[in-house]
C-alpha cells in the first residue's frame, strides 16, 4: 500500500469465502503508519503483488473488520479498520489481475499487540502471521481476531 488514487473502476465481483470476515493487513510504519491512516481517514490498499494476498483482497467484503499490523521493526498489531469498498482493479498494478480495497480506521488498540505475544499464545498458533510471515493480507477466524483485540485492550485471559 503506497499510493492514494482516484477510484474509477467498479468493484470486482468475487465469491466470499466460507468463514471469512476477519482480516489482517501488514504495513511498514516507515512507509505508511497507523497514524498516517487515521489522519487520512480512509485509504486504498494498493500495491499488493502476492497471489495469495491478492485472493484475500478479492474475498474482503464491505463492513468486515481488519487488524492493522506494523511490520518492520515494530512488529505489532496497532489498530482495527474496516473494509470500506470491495475489491476493484488496482490502479497501480498495470494489469487487471491485481486488486485493491478501500479501508477506513475504526480505532486504535489501547496497547499494541507484539508478535512475541501472538507467538506465545497457543490459541494463535495457526495464525498466518506466524505460519506465512511474508503474507501481507491474511484471513483470520473470529476467535483469532477477538483474542488479539482483547489482548490489545488488556482484557485477554488465556484459557
Amino acid at each position: 500500500m503506497t499510493t492514494k488514487t482516484a477510484k474509477k473502476s467498479p468493484p470486482a465481483q468475487t465469491k466470499k469465502k466460507s468463514g471469512a470476515g476477519y482480516w489482517m493487513v501488514k504495513q511498514e510504519p516507515e512507509a505508511y503508519s497507523w497514524t498516517d491512516f487515521v489522519n487520512d481517514g480512509r485509504t486504498d490498499w494498493t500495491g499488493v503483488r502476492n497471489y495469495q494476498a491478492r485472493n484475500n483482497l478479492r474475498a474482503m467484503q464491505t463492513g468486515e473488520r481488519v487488524l492493522f499490523y506494523h511490520s518492520g521493526k515494530e512488529k505489532a498489531v496497532v489498530g482495527i479498520a474496516e473494509v470500506a469498498k470491495n475489491a476493484y482493479t488496482d490502479p497501480t498494478g498495470g494489469d487487471e489481475q491485481w486488486v485493491a480495497v478501500d479501508l477506513k480506521p475504526i480505532r486504535s488498540l489501547k496497547n499494541p499487540v507484539p508478535l512475541a505475544a501472538i507467538r506465545y499464545d497457543k490459541r494463535l498458533s495457526q495464525l498466518p502471521l506466524i505460519r506465512q510471515s511474508q503474507l501481507s493480507v491474511m484471513s483470520l477466524t473470529k476467535d483469532e481476531f477477538d483474542i488479539i483485540v482483547a489482548t490489545g485492550d488488556g482484557k485477554n485471559r488465556k484459557k
